[in-house]
């Protein structure tokens, strides 16, 4: 018989999920998306980081290096932070979900860590360990600005997840053996850059028969809870949205309605995993005045997969670039019109889906 997804069977598992979640005293524990970390190829930092200071509302924030890592901090008031990142020593863990057909040119390029705040990491680090939870380091690592612990790569998504909390300053990341490097950046003076806010979403492709599991995976380890799942039959794909509340960020997972066949019958979804592997595919971006921003990113020479798609009467607007060259990643558009209180429409996530059959 073939696997199929369906919502009842995920339903029941969610609501044991929350119970067991509760039950272990984890409720309230985890907070907020605070940082997003993406690697690229060393020679690949600057030029991702020019990249993301010219097509979205970040600013350019602090830049350090340890043995280690060369990071570089963006940041936007209110959003999440983004540390952009090239290893310069040690293994490095994701390198199993690069290596695909059209992702092993630069095999080290991929979000690969998303950074929540814990209130109380020691006591959320014990309750994990005893529910059988991996972690990459035995127990936090504290520096002196934060204690930090971070997950080892799921097989069911290929990202990690990390957990901070804040000694001093909330968002100082540059601890005490850095050495801070004297680099700065501009950031292009366009005034269609102040319609584009904070992070809103990113999606994860995962395959269709993990989709159950890498959405239970996620609400045990963060306060998460699974919203809902939007069918797109004609394309074998399921978009299923998680999210804290309304106002949060949302933590998105994209998969098959069936599993992968092959790269001509599976649909979009399961296309870009052959191609590409376990990984986040966009990152969405909350804009205004969609329309004038949308036209001024095309004038200074970004690229897109779609056009707009949406109007105010749907109640929302969005789009999708093509892949940056140096992260392999999407930026979204997203514009919610006044009054709409839905996440996604049907039609824009089918028009959105169909668009990433040209990567």
């Amino acid at each position: 018989m073939t696997f199929r997804n369906e919502d009842a069977r995920l339903l029941e598992r969610v609501e044991q999920k929350a119970r067991e979640r509760s039950d272990a005293g984890l409720d309230g524990l985890v907070g907020g998306l605070e940082s997003v970390v993406i690697n690229v190829e060393p020679d690949h930092l600057k030029p991702a980081v020019e990249e993301l200071l010219r097509y979205t509302g970040l600013d350019f924030a602090e830049a350090f290096e340890t043995p280690e890592r060369t990071t570089c901090v963006l940041g936007i008031e209110g959003g999440a932070d983004f540390l952009l990142t090239s290893r310069k020593a040690g293994e490095n863990p994701f390198l199993p979900f690069n290596d695909r057909p059209k992702s092993h040119d630069m095999p080290n390029a991929r979000l690969e860590t998303f950074v929540y705040k814990c209130r109380d990491l020691a006591r959320y680090v014990d309750i994990q360990k005893r529910r059988g939870i991996r972690f990459m380091t035995e127990e936090p690592v504290r520096t002196s600005e934060y204690l930090f612990i971070q997950t080892a790569p799921s097989s069911y998504t290929g990202n990690s997840l990390g957990f901070v909390q804040w000694l001093h300053e909330e968002g100082s990341y540059c601890m005490e053996h850095a050495k801070p490097l004297e680099w700065f950046f501009q950031k292009p003076d366009l005034a269609h850059l102040k319609n584009i806010f904070e992070l809103d979403h990113t999606a994860t492709r995962v395959k269709a028969e993990h989709r159950d599991d890498a959405i239970l995976e996620f609400m045990d380890l963060t306060d998460y809870d699974f919203d809902f799942a939007v069918y797109v039959k004609s394309l074998n794909s399921i978009t299923n949205v998680a999210r804290m509340s309304q106002e949060d960020y949302a933590q998105v997972f994209t998969s098959g309605i069936e599993p992968f066949v092959d790269p001509a019958s599976s649909g979009p979804t399961e296309k870009f995993i052959y191609n590409y592997g376990l990984r986040v595919h966009h990152m969405a971006f909350r804009t205004e005045d969609i329309d004038a921003t949308y036209k001024a990113l095309g004038d200074d020479g970004m690229e897109f997969l779609v056009e707009l798609v949406g109007s105010r009467e749907d109640g929302l607007k969005q789009t999708f670039t093509v892949a940056s060259p140096h992260t392999y990643l999407v930026n979204e558009y997203i514009h919610r019109y006044g009054g709409f209180d839905g996440f996604f429409t049907k039609s824009n996530v089918t028009d959105l889906t169909r668009a990433t059959d040209k990567q």
